[in-house]
C-alpha cells in the first residue's frame, strides 16, 4: 500500500488549498485515515480523520479543535483518493501535511510523504 499526498502550495490568509491523498493497493474495511500535521518546531498535529466502519456504517469525519469548521475531508471511492478541503486558512495552518491509514483488520498503518502548505498573512 502506498499514499500519494499531493495539493500543497503557497497561499495568502484566508485563501484555500484542496489536498489529496491516493492511495494504491487495498485497504479493507474498517479502517481510519487522517490528515495530520507538523509545523517547524512543534509536534505533530492530527488534523482530522475519517472512519469507514464498514459496508453498513458509512463514513464518519471528526476534526481537531483548530480546524473545525475551516476544514473538511472527504473521500471518493471511485478514485482511492482522500481529500482535504482547508478554507478560511490562516498562517498557523502553515505545516507539513500528512496522510496516514490505518487499517483495523490487519492493524498495518501507512504514511504518505508529507506536502506542505505555507500561508502567508
Amino acid at each position: 500500500v502506498q499514499l500519494q499526498a499531493s495539493g500543497g502550495g503557497f497561499v495568502r490568509a484566508g485563501g484555500s488549498l484542496r489536498l489529496s491523498c491516493t492511495i494504491s493497493g487495498t485497504i479493507f474495511s474498517p479502517n481510519v485515515m487522517y490528515w495530520h500535521r507538523q509545523a517547524p518546531g512543534k509536534q505533530r498535529e492530527m488534523v482530522g480523520r475519517i472512519v469507514s466502519g464498514g459496508s453498513t456504517s458509512g463514513l464518519s469525519t471528526d476534526y481537531g479543535d483548530s480546524v473545525q469548521g475551516r476544514f473538511t475531508i472527504s473521500w471518493d471511492n471511485a478514485k482511492n483518493t482522500m481529500y482535504l478541503q482547508m478554507n478560511g486558512l490562516k498562517p498557523e495552518d502553515t505545516a507539513d501535511y500528512y496522510c496516514q491509514v490505518h487499517d483495523l483488520r490487519t492493524l498495518s498503518q501507512y504514511w504518505g510523504q508529507g506536502t506542505q502548505v505555507t500561508v502567508s498573512s
